[in-house]
């Protein structure tokens, strides 16, 4: 059953140009100079790598507040930049514990503690290895109030850890994945390490493996998917096939009913179905690696066992959509699927958990989300190299809701990743 709804249409907020920090950056989002309201870092990579082999360094960091202002810039754009083939290796978040979100980063073969405020170098390290700078993931694997320490990867071999020191505690080589996610399964105060079909314990011990799972983890996601807190949080895992497992390692269910399981997402996207859904994107028919339209991927919803509740069938081209859960875009209840990178001319758009496209943006390009002023609602900003638009499910404007009072870093923006996972929390 498909419900009919009206179409909502966004609220254009404010469009800034971004053609100072050079061509195809990823956005960041952090309040970096703690005055109650988030800045924007575009993330430059280099040029001249094959980045399904090489990972990726940062050529340039810009910064800009939300009226356009240009804050800062930490190198020089290239016009031969290179493209969003893999990760960036940038975070912003408050590694030192000082208050104020610092901007980490890896250029030229250092791994770089910029603060927000400026730009400026606080700390600089060298890498634990050459290729160590594939992404950043920030963790609480020694026990501290909060996460400070740091995890590094190569594309798809080898893992190092390090304290905020940048003192290493262990390595581990295995197959990762694309974006390990840390998170406190046991509840002991120290993170474990979902890295790619490995859980991990705080000191990297390998607890356990999935099984007979092919390629590697592109996202992992973690919420009690069940409905039931008593037995914890599951783990959902998107790659060669759709998988869900408890937390000391036992499979809970697997759906096979998709080729390529790009990317899944977890949200209450129908209040009709217990617990959560599993918002999944298969890429059905693969295009060139170049990017062409040839291809085609279409989304699909599982419900919390693993049952397919629907499947788009796409009639436009397209093979490399993005998918990303919502919440909090406006005063209903449930999350949005929020789907952009489509393709076909099918520009970003928001979708409920009956397939019906809710919002449609009347821009294309990447996207980046969050609650920009401390408002209690998410703002969508959709950006190209040279403008960003700044969408809200109403009008208000772009005013802190407590200004001068820094706004926390959550651990979405922390762990920015191309192949977006998480841990559910509305």
């Amino acid at each position: 059953m498909k419900l009919k709804l009206t179409k909502k249409e966004p609220v254009l907020l404010k469009k800034i140009d971004i053609s100072r920090a050079g061509l195809r950056n990823k956005m960041l989002l952090g309040d970096i100079d703690g005055d109650g309201r988030m800045e924007i870092v575009m993330v430059q990579p280099d040029g001249g790598i094959d980045d399904r082999y090489v990972p990726h360094q940062v050529q340039c960091l810009t910064a800009f507040d939300l009226d356009g202002n240009m804050l800062w810039q930490q190198g020089t754009p290239d016009p031969n930049a290179g493209k969003p083939g893999s990760d960036y290796p940038a975070q912003i978040y408050d590694i030192d514990g000082d208050g104020f979100n610092e901007v980490l980063c890896v250029m030229n073969k250092k791994f770089l503690i910029l603060d927000g405020r400026t730009g400026q170098v606080k700390r600089a390290f060298d890498l634990p290895g050459p290729e160590a700078h594939d992404c950043i993931i920030i963790a609480n694997l020694s026990g501290g109030p909060h996460a400070q320490d740091i995890i590094l990867k190569d594309r798809y071999k080898n893992l190092w850890a390090l304290d905020r020191d940048f003192r290493l505690l262990w390595t581990f080589e295995g197959n990762p994945g694309h974006f390990p996610w840390a998170f406190d399964y046991d509840g002991d105060g120290r993170d474990e390490v979902m890295a790619g079909y490995d859980m991990l314990d705080h000191d990297g011990t390998k607890l356990w493996s999935c099984e007979d799972l092919d390629d590697h983890a592109d996202c992992i996601w973690v919420g009690d998917v069940d409905g039931d807190a008593s037995n914890g949080d599951e783990i959902v895992i998107g790659g060669s096939v759709t998988v869900m497992y408890d937390r000391y390692g036992k499979e809970l269910w697997r759906y096979d009913g998709s080729i390529e399981s790009q990317h899944v997402a977890l949200g209450k996207f129908r209040d009709d179905l217990p617990g959560l859904q599993i918002a999944g994107l298969d890429r059905i028919v693969r295009g060139d690696t170049g990017g062409s339209e040839s291809g085609k991927d279409g989304m699909f919803l599982l419900d919390c066992s693993g049952k397919e509740v629907w499947k788009e069938d796409r009639k436009t081209k397209g093979w490399l959509t993005i998918i990303e859960t919502l919440s909090r875009w406006d005063d209903g209840t449930l999350d949005y699927i929020l789907a952009y990178r489509r393709g076909g001319g099918v520009n970003p758009a928001l979708y409920d958990g009956y397939m019906n496209e809710v919002v449609t943006f009347p821009v294309d390009g990447y996207v980046a989300h969050a609650d920009l002023t401390g408002s209690g609602r998410e703002q969508v900003i959709i950006y190209s190299d040279s403008e960003a638009y700044i969408f809200g499910s109403t009008g208000g404007g772009l005013s802190a809701a407590a200004p001068g009072t820094p706004l926390p870093q959550p651990k979405r923006l922390y762990s920015s990743t191309l192949y977006p996972g998480g841990q559910y929390t509305r």
